[in-house]
């Protein structure tokens, strides 16, 4: 999907018009509609507030990544001494076994911590 693509369906998702969007950046209706007919592409700063605005990622924005979610979750702590960064990191390494393994020792964790 193009970033065009991307950014009216979030509009619509959110029920808001080009105009509002043209407002918050502060720009014209016509760029708005130039961004979501990928005429023109907006530039950082303004994929920035964009991101910021539908609490998107910018690598969501531009079609790099399906995750959607606020980027700023990655910087939360988990512990005193990690983030979800650093949790995320320690994963990737893992092959899938240890990855099956870990999850089967969370879903544990989870269900005796619940009782």
């Amino acid at each position: 999907m193009t970033t065009g693509a991307i950014l009216a369906q979030l509009r619509k998702e959110r029920d808001v018009g080009q105009k509002e969007i043209a407002t918050y950046l502060r720009v014209s209706v016509g760029t708005v509609s130039n961004y979501e007919n990928n005429v023109h592409s907006p530039d950082l700063a303004t994929l920035c507030k964009l991101a910021d605005y539908f609490d998107v990622t910018t690598d969501y924005l531009l079609g790099r990544t399906a995750y959607r979610g606020d980027s700023r979750i990655l910087n939360r702590r988990i512990s005193d001494e990690y983030t979800v960064t650093d949790m995320l990191n320690t994963v990737l390494t893992f092959d899938s076994s240890t990855v099956n393994h870990l999850m089967d020792y969370a879903k544990y964790l989870k269900d005796k911590l619940s009782r």
